[in-house]
Parts: C-alpha cells; sequence; structure tokens
C-alpha cells in the first residue's frame, strides 16, 4: 500500500465524502452504554434490553458493568464485541432504545 495522498470523492446524492477508516476504525469494538433509571432493579432491567440487543449482533460479546446501590439512578456498561462493525451495528440499532 503507498501513502499517496488521495482526492475524496463527493457522493451525489448526499454531498458527503468520508473514508470507510473514518467511520469503522481497527481495534475500536468496545460501546460505552449509560443508563438512567431510578433504583438498582429499574437500571438492570434497562441495562437487559441493551444486552438483548448486543446478543442480536452477536452473541459471543463481554461485558462489565459499574457498581450499583439500591439507590442508583446512573449504570455504565462497557460492552465489547469482537470486531468494530459489530460495534457501530449494535450502536446505531441501540438508538432505538434510547429515549
Amino acid at each position: 500500500m503507498t501513502n499517496e495522498e488521495q482526492e475524496f470523492q463527493t457522493c451525489e446524492a448526499c454531498g458527503v465524502s468520508a473514508e470507510m477508516g473514518f467511520i469503522i476504525k481497527e481495534g475500536d469494538d468496545v460501546a460505552e452504554v449509560n443508563v438512567f433509571a431510578n433504583g438498582k432493579s429499574a437500571l438492570e432491567a434497562e441495562l437487559n434490553n441493551y444486552l438483548a440487543l448486543a446478543k442480536e449482533v452477536n452473541a459471543n460479546f463481554t461485558h462489565e458493568v459499574t457498581e450499583l446501590s439500591e439507590t442508583s439512578q446512573e449504570l455504565t456498561a462497557r460492552i465489547q464485541f469482537e470486531c468494530s462493525a459489530e460495534k457501530l451495528i449494535f450502536e446505531l440499532k441501540s438508538r432505538s432504545l434510547a429515549k
């Protein structure tokens, strides 16, 4: 592969030019999810929606969640997929869950 500078072509339909490497980056396979609800059980219920969606994308994901107390109102989860494209698909699909 050469390091020659390439000129980006503008898309006639949308007026946008981009290189796929700017959208899907190698090694960018961890999605961070922030959930807001009142109480631990409500937070866990909302998180389960995201985990179910992640399973639809790829059942071989791992996740870690911040510590929760009974009065917690925010939960942060990091979901790691096998590749960057899966993370991107998850993020696009999860927009329907965000309220």
